[in-house]
Formats: C-alpha cells, sequence, structure tokens
C-alpha cells in the first residue's frame, strides 16, 4: 500500500468516524429515554476519540487529516431527522436509525481492514473495529427492546 493511498483509507475511517460522532449526537438530542441520551452521547464521545486517534495517524504519515464527516454520513442524518419528525422521534425509530449507521462503519472497517496495513495502523483500525462491533450489538439489543415494548 503507498502512503497516499494509506492517508486516503485513514481519510475515510476519519469521514466514518464524524459521521457516527455527529449521528449519535443527533439522535441524543432527540432520545425521549435519559437513558438512551446518555448511551447515544457516550457512543458520540468514543466516535470522536476515534476519529482524533487516526487524525494523528494521518499527521505521522505526513497526509491532511479530514475534520468533517461525509456527504452520505450528512444525507443519511438529514434523513434521520425526516424519519424523526414523522415518527414524533420516538425512540426506537432512533435506535433503528443508528443501528444503519454502524452497519455502515461496520463496512468501512472490514474494507480498511481487507487492505495491507502497516502493523501499527492496523493495530489501531482493529480495535476501533471491535469497538464498531460493540456499539453495533449495543445498539441492536436496544433496538430489539424497544421494539419488543412497541408491540
Amino acid at each position: 500500500m503507498t502512503n497516499d493511498n494509506l492517508i486516503d483509507t485513514l481519510n475515510d475511517l476519519i469521514e466514518t468516524s464524524k459521521d457516527g460522532e455527529y449521528g449519535f449526537n443527533a439522535c441524543a438530542e432527540h432520545a425521549k429515554s435519559a437513558d438512551l441520551k446518555a448511551t447515544f452521547s457516550r457512543r458520540a464521545g468514543e466516535c470522536r476519540e476515534s476519529a482524533h486517534e487516526l487524525q494523528k495517524l494521518v499527521t505521522q504519515c505526513g497526509g491532511e487529516a479530514e475534520t468533517g464527516g461525509s456527504a452520505g454520513g450528512a444525507m443519511h442524518r438529514g434523513w434521520v431527522a425526516v424519519r424523526g419528525t414523522l415518527t414524533h422521534y420516538d425512540d426506537k425509530t432512533m435506535l433503528e436509525e443508528c443501528e444503519r449507521g454502524e452497519d455502515r462503519a461496520k463496512a468501512a472497517y472490514r474494507s480498511a481492514l481487507d487492505d495491507e496495513l502497516p502493523a501499527n495502523v492496523r493495530a489501531v483500525v482493529e480495535r476501533q473495529y471491535e469497538g464498531v462491533q460493540r456499539n453495533h450489538d449495543e445498539i441492536k439489543q436496544l433496538r430489539d427492546r424497544a421494539k419488543a415494548a412497541a408491540n
């Protein structure tokens, strides 16, 4: 992998992490349950920390690190706002949209792990991927509970 490709891969993951941060913050703002607001806020902080760690790696590689999310992430947050308005921002809807965002994050990290990453970068990406997987699993479990409670 060339250095430019490595920087591009890391910048893609930064955008993914920033999308997660912004998405979790938006869901925290609209969630009804105080526990869910706290969970979303905590997850947003973890995504922010992940982006910061990746930004340091880009700088160490001599590149310019991304600082924001992706256009696709912005479109998803717009959809969350529309769907939230239609459903009065119920917690189940917020959880469904967070799960959808985490599905995208998992795919981005898996794609990065398919590349030939230097050992130090691979270690960071693998650790962050495990965090994304944990986030996804927790959000899915909370969504399943909310869905069962709604029925």
